[in-house]
C-alpha cells in the first residue's frame, strides 16, 4: 500500500466514522423507545410520567449522535 492509497481513504474515514457514530444511538432509541411503550402497556396509568422521562432521555441519546456528527467535521 503506497502513500496515495491512505490519502485517498482519509476522505472516507470520516464518513464510516458517523455512520458507526450513529448505530449507537439508533439502537439507543430503539430500546428506550420500544421499553417507554411496554411500560405503558403493563400501567397506563403513569403513561404521562413515563412519556415525559422518555423524552428527556430522548434527548441525551440525540446529544451522542450530533456530537458524532460533530466529531466528524472537527478532525476532517
Amino acid at each position: 500500500m503506497d502513500v496515495t492509497t491512505l490519502a485517498e481513504m482519509t476522505g472516507n474515514i470520516s464518513t464510516v466514522g458517523y455512520g458507526l457514530a450513529a448505530i449507537g444511538p439508533g439502537i439507543g432509541l430503539g430500546i428506550l423507545i420500544g421499553k417507554t411503550i411496554e411500560g405503558m402497556a403493563r400501567q397506563p396509568e403513569v403513561a404521562g410520567q413515563l412519556r415525559a422521562t422518555m423524552f428527556i432521555g430522548v434527548a441525551f441519546v440525540e446529544v451522542l449522535a450530533l456530537l458524532g456528527l460533530v466529531t466528524g467535521f472537527i478532525f476532517s
